[in-house]
């Protein structure tokens, strides 16, 4: 049996959310605040771009996937993305994420490792659509 001094507590998560007038929207905000925890995105000059396409009819799910494929393409790329643009037609996405190749003068120094399905939350309101989920930085 393991004891409980095994285990310890660490503060290596935030919070993101999107919202907008659509799914697609909100999607859109969740991942500039995503990508904003890890450089400063007025600072960066859009030189690439890689399209995302994926089918998920659960939306909660599709957050995750959208978040953790951006992350994916940014890592294969070196790059960082600072635009995102996202259709929607039933249980099918397809975006598009616009940066640059990683340069530490836009960096803010903390990594996001990648979406969870803590706190995850996709919901529509009078006010339009939140999209919400914990990144593992």
């Amino acid at each position: 049996m393991i004891d409980e001094s095994a285990y310890f507590e660490h503060g290596a998560d935030i919070g993101v959310v999107g919202r907008g007038a659509t799914l697609a929207a909100a999607f859109v905000d969740a991942a500039r605040a995503m990508f904003a925890i890890m450089a400063r995105p007025d600072e960066v000059v859009e030189s690439l771009g890689v399209e995302i396409d994926f089918d998920e009819p659960d939306a909660e799910f599709a957050l995750v996937t959208w978040l953790n494929r951006l992350l994916a393409e940014a890592r294969l790329q070196g790059a960082v993305f600072s635009r995102f643009e996202l259709a929607r037609d039933g249980a099918h996405y397809r975006g598009h994420a616009f940066g640059s190749k990683w340069s530490p003068a836009i960096e803010r120094g903390t990594e996001v490792k990648g979406a969870t399905l803590t706190a995850l939350s996709v919901k529509q309101d009078e006010s339009g659509w939140e999209a919400r989920c914990i990144v593992d930085v």
